[in-house]
């Protein structure tokens, strides 16, 4: 494992601001030591909070990103102008405190509770000190994972690593997110650091096509956020020829950031609140990539799979059921469906099968939902949890 400090020209910490209680780590701040080309993707949610308007228009503005500060515990969500204005003064407070260039853009980014105004006097000092904190250390980028948690359970870190014209390239990054999870935004929040060098069109490029395969192949809910934010910066230091969308380096590096954005989102959905199993949805011969993920993604946001599993049954009526409301043609008499290694359909023939094997099999940490759809190629893989007590408990208490 890599942390996003191993990467060449990367600093970062946690620090507590005041916006958790009992001293927990609730703000962080990631910093390059030379300019990056960044690339973003945002949530679809039409209501988007004021950190992500910001960056949006960031980007518009600039491409050099030099440093990102996240706090935690307040989403900067539906609190109107003043909400930007905090947005802003975040980003000036964070470029003051580092003596950063005028031209180099800083990336802002909340998560917590939606409606509140950001507590601006705990933000302000969080920045001081956060960037009196910075350091290259393993240490530094634990803590900074931690300061973004709100119902995690645990940080979310991944890496890796590849050769270009002789040259490592290295690509770390953390993520948090545990609810308001489902496809089609971005992620929950997720920063990914390089020291590739590597032009803003290649860039954007290689996260888009890393995002529909990881974070817009994820649910735990079905409910997206008002603050997802993937973030990628790159800032050369690893002196590779330049990659262009032409080069032949280019789908080497874009399949290193989509291994990374993959483990990233993984953790998130087998993270989900309240969860007892990690779920994988193999969807084959769909006809294309996207059919097979769109069925992926009904499949993994059923609430009826989701009990099921939870209650260990075998119910395989619920998968072929959501399967069949996906919006994807396909002809059900062709279909062929397994948990794990035992399989309970074949060309839409149901099969008998042990039940006590079928309990067995769902009743580990880790399941496997094969459906084969007996169509032309094409393939996806979706990840998700169960819904369980806990995730009802959760959630029926987030703001109290």
């Amino acid at each position: 494992m890599r942390y996003i400090t191993d990467v060449p020209g990367f600093r970062a910490c946690g620090v507590h601001a005041g916006l958790k209680p009992d001293g927990a780590l609730d703000m962080a701040l990631i910093v390059s030591d030379r300019p990056c080309v960044a690339s973003a993707v945002f949530t679809q949610n039409l209501v988007k909070a004021a950190p992500v308007l910001f960056d949006m228009a960031l980007l518009q503005r600039t491409r050099d990103v030099r440093a990102v500060v996240v706090n935690s515990k307040n989403a900067n969500a539906v609190t109107g102008e003043q909400g930007l204005r905090d947005a802003a003064e975040m980003a000036r407070l964070t470029a003051e405190a580092l003596a950063l260039p005028e031209e180099s853009g800083v990336f802002v980014m909340s998560t917590g509770v939606i409606g509140v105004p950001l507590p601006m006097n705990k933000i302000a000092y969080g920045i001081t000190l956060a960037a009196q904190m910075l350091d290259a250390t393993p240490e530094a980028a634990q803590a900074a994972a931690r300061a973004i948690m709100t119902t995690d359970t645990r940080p979310k870190m991944a890496s890796a690593t590849c050769t270009l014209d002789e040259k490592t390239i290295t690509l770390a990054g953390i993520a948090k997110g545990a609810g308001m999870i489902h496809p089609n935004m971005a992620t929950m929040l997720a920063f990914i650091v390089t020291d590739a060098l590597i032009t803003a069109e290649a860039l954007d490029a290689a996260l888009h096509y890393a995002v529909e395969r990881s974070f817009n192949a994820i649910s735990v809910d079905g409910d997206t956020s008002t603050n997802d934010t993937c973030l990628v910066l790159a800032n050369g230091a690893a002196a590779n020829d330049i990659i262009t969308l032409e080069s032949p380096a280019f789908p080497t590096f874009r399949d290193a950031l989509t291994e990374v954005c993959i483990a990233l989102a993984k953790q998130i959905a087998f993270d989900g609140e309240g969860a007892t199993k990690h779920v994988t949805i193999h969807v084959r011969n769909a006809g294309s990539f996207e059919a097979a993920r769109q069925i992926g993604r009904t499949i993994a946001t059923s609430p009826l799979v989701k009990t099921a599993l939870f209650g260990r049954d075998a119910n395989w009526g619920r998968v072929l059921a959501a399967a069949g409301r996906a919006g994807v043609p396909f002809d059900p008499d062709r279909a062929s469906l397994w948990f794990g290694p035992l399989q309970v359909l074949a060309n839409g023939k149901p099969l008998p099968f042990d039940e006590d094997e079928a309990l067995r099999i769902l009743s580990e940490v880790d399941i496997t939902i094969d459906l084969d759809i007996g169509g032309e190629p094409g393939d996806a893989t979706v990840w998700t949890c169960d819904f369980s007590y806990d995730y009802v408990s959760i959630n029926a208490e987030y703001r109290t």
